[in-house]
């Protein structure tokens, strides 16, 4: 069956709270999906952002980023009075997102809210701390420490506490549990709201594809809890990190600084903490697209402490075998591979043994120089076909920035013109090739350039700012994206 869908982050929705959260607009956002006839939302990662604001680099894999908990909700609920936040600063631009005023604006609300909350001892909050109590615990004393210790990382926290010795911990637990009762709180209103938003989606037909990160960050409570699993030295450092080596794209490659796993210890306790990552976001999402695929054929290994990507090596993943026995441990998922980047032919044997369907992206497709695997008559069907990722420029940023040879060569080949718009040419081209699924992003449909790009890769300080305008999405509009989603054959049914 051939569908379609649109790429738009949580932190994207307009908001008068200077972020997207669970709120009305998402709500509004999936009835402008139904309405164009679209199958599927795709989203970010929802963890909890740390330095630098990508939702990549997280706390935890687990926990959800308490920005998208809406406030106007807690405030139906009677948690939240209009004073407490609705004349509040959140920001002066509201196509953009401040991050250092979220940061410090954002969790005196939200304690404020969740002290009247525990006021009132819900017992629906204590059968979901039960429920998620495998990752929780560790998580909230992570967070809470880290509060207490000014945001300092857990690698420069006490001696006792880094190793995790049971009498600092249980000291810690006493001492603040005030605190992580708080985590606790943001957590159990994050994914109650979340799933009533999936909820919905769902009763309209709209399935949710959510983004799950290959790696986690050093700084996250999934590090300090189970050190074991990563490739760490005697001090609990990171011994190597990942990346990508140089390409076309970035002369220096890209330094992520991730841990990488253990393979071998993973190998032996059966997968055990990956399973449990996938089984938890199979719960969040209806589709799960796997972020650096390629990473489990093998991956790229750069030694601590280097300025950049240049020097590293390929080590060998886990392989074939990780999803024969995560299919024998939780069942078939729906998965989409991503499978972009220098692929060997060891991964594209891995995605297809695995019987994903792997990436194609427009903007990849028109070098001039020479021919690319990216050109829509290489495609089979099973495949989810972009005109862009959050990494790549907007449609329009991508004509103004391109060498001039490529961008004449995608009107050529896709018959671009300023009278239809050559956004809406090049979703064109997604939407009429074989691809089984086909998914524009959000600022390509509103016809944005590159200043609403929402990730430059290899860059800090600019990224995973972008937001709608409030009321861009016009009757028009729908329209319009319903006509080109019905004429391609991708409807809703």
């Amino acid at each position: 069956m051939r569908t379609s869908g649109v790429l738009m982050h949580i932190s994207s929705l307009p908001s008068p709270y200077g972020i997207g959260t669970f709120g009305r607009s998402a709500y509004e956002f999936i009835d402008f999906l139904f309405d164009a006839g679209q199958s599927f939302w795709q989203i970010l990662p929802l963890g909890q952002t740390s330095y630098g604001d990508s939702p990549y680099q997280s706390f935890s894999t687990y926990a959800g980023n308490p920005y998208f908990v809406d406030l106007d909700t807690l405030a139906w609920q009677g948690l939240l009075f209009p004073e407490d936040f609705r004349d509040a600063e959140w920001g002066t631009d509201p196509e953009e997102v401040d991050y250092e005023k979220m940061y410090r604006m954002r969790y005196p609300v939200l304690r404020l809210a969740a002290r009247r909350f525990l006021d009132r001892g819900p017992a629906e909050f204590s059968e979901f701390c039960a429920a998620e109590s495998r990752w929780l615990e560790d998580y909230a004393l992570f967070m809470a420490l880290k509060d207490q210790r000014g945001g300092a990382a857990w690698q420069e926290w006490e001696e006792p506490l880094r190793r995790r010795e049971s009498a600092a911990l249980e000291h810690a637990r006493c001492e603040l549990a005030d605190d992580i009762r708080f985590w606790k709180v943001v957590q159990f209103w994050f994914f109650t709201q979340w799933r009533e938003v999936k909820r919905y989606a769902n009763d309209k037909g709209i399935r949710i594809i959510g983004d799950l990160p290959i790696y986690v960050a050093a700084d996250s409570a999934d590090v300090w809890a189970d050190p074991a699993q990563f490739q760490l030295d005697e001090d609990l450092r990171p011994v190597n990190v990942a990346g990508c080596p140089p390409d076309g794209f970035s002369r220096l490659g890209q330094l992520w600084g991730n841990p990488l796993f253990r393979w071998d210890n993973m190998r032996e306790d059966g997968y055990g903490w990956w399973f449990g990552r996938i089984a938890q976001a199979s719960e969040l999402f209806d589709v799960i697209r796997i972020d650096h695929f390629r990473g489990f054929d093998s991956y790229y290994s750069i030694p601590r402490d280097l300025p950049d990507a240049r020097v590293g090596r390929w080590e060998q993943g886990p392989g074939i075998e990780f999803f024969h026995r995560m299919r024998e441990a939780l069942g078939e998922k729906d998965i989409i591979a991503e499978d972009l980047g220098f692929l060997t032919d060891s991964v594209l044997q891995m995605v297809q043994d695995s019987g994903y369907p792997g990436m194609k992206v427009l903007q990849f497709a028109f070098d001039a120089r020479e021919e690319s695997d990216y050109l829509p008559y290489h495609y089979g069907p099973h495949c989810v076909v972009y005109t862009g990722t959050h990494d790549n420029d907007t449609v329009l940023g991508w004509m103004e920035h391109a060498p001039a040879e490529d961008v004449e060569f995608a009107k050529r080949y896709l018959r671009l013109t300023e009278e239809e718009g050559f956004h809406w040419g090049m979703m064109r081209g997604a939407l009429e090739s074989v691809g089984d699924t086909a998914i524009l992003t959000m600022q390509d449909i509103l016809g944005l350039d590159g200043r609403a790009r929402m990730n430059t890769p290899s860059t800090l300080g600019c990224n995973w700012k972008w937001r709608m305008k409030a009321g861009a999405v016009t009757k028009e509009l729908t329209a319009r994206l319903r006509e080109y989603t019905q004429t391609y054959g991708r409807l809703r049914e």
